[in-house]
């Protein structure tokens, strides 16, 4: 049965909950998590409860991770091949999103997200889940990844869509974390959804970022 559609452009508020938190305007969240159990627990209600109301569902993961991701939406009672097959659910590589052609390009991942990002004239919505932990401090594209996260605000609609950027505490370095934090006005840690009170304004962020790039170029 297919949705019915209201009239364009209604700028209604979309009711996505994560974690037992119903969210507001703010659409783009980092999620920590120190282990793949923890992380599984608050996603999979996410992604189970998107799916059943007909939103899509895009997930972006290393490709080792692949089959344990498919196996763990499965045993949430998710029909992966079927929703795969209607479209309504998709597993990428970060290969295929951040690190096409071996390099990340902040322009580039701009436009791949608001491709994946829903109609405004549809009820149905896009949940956007994406690994990032990959984007370590000593990675030399660092600081477009970052660039990347803060203009990803004024590409995610308010009180629509949802992206929730994931990082295993594990395999993220302190310095990566703080960074990210100034980067998303809300956040999960300890399975729980907060307002981010280290939450910058994008063109702040931008403009210590651009300090920081020529101070590092100064000192080259």
């Amino acid at each position: 049965m297919s949705l019915p559609k209201p009239p364009p452009a209604c700028g209604c508020p979309v009711p996505v909950e994560i974690a037992g938190t119903a969210l507001g305007k703010y659409r783009h969240i980092c999620a920590f998590f120190r282990n793949a159990e923890e992380e599984y627990r608050v996603m999979l209600p996410f992604i189970k409860d998107g799916l059943a109301r007909g939103d899509r569902s895009c997930h972006i993961l290393e490709p080792e991770q692949r089959a344990e991701h498919l196996r763990q939406l499965a045993s949430a009672g998710i029909d992966v091949a079927g929703e795969e097959r209607r479209g309504q659910l998709e597993v990428l590589s970060v290969h295929d999103m951040y690190l096409r052609d071996g390099h990340f390009d902040v322009a580039r991942m701009l436009n791949a997200i608001q491709q994946q990002l829903s109609p405004r004239d549809e009820i149905a919505i896009s949940r956007i889940a994406g690994h990032a932990e990959w984007a370590g401090e000593d990675w030399p594209g660092v600081e477009d990844f970052l660039e990347y996260e803060a203009r990803l605000n004024d590409v995610v609609p308010e009180s629509r869509d949802t992206v929730v950027c994931l990082y295993d505490m594990s395999k993220t370095s302190a310095a990566l974390i703080a960074d990210v934090l100034r980067t998303h006005p809300m956040i999960i840690l300890g399975g729980m959804v907060h307002e981010n009170p280290f939450y910058v304004p994008v063109e702040q962020f931008l403009a210590e970022l651009r300090q920081r790039k020529a101070a590092s170029r100064a000192g080259a």
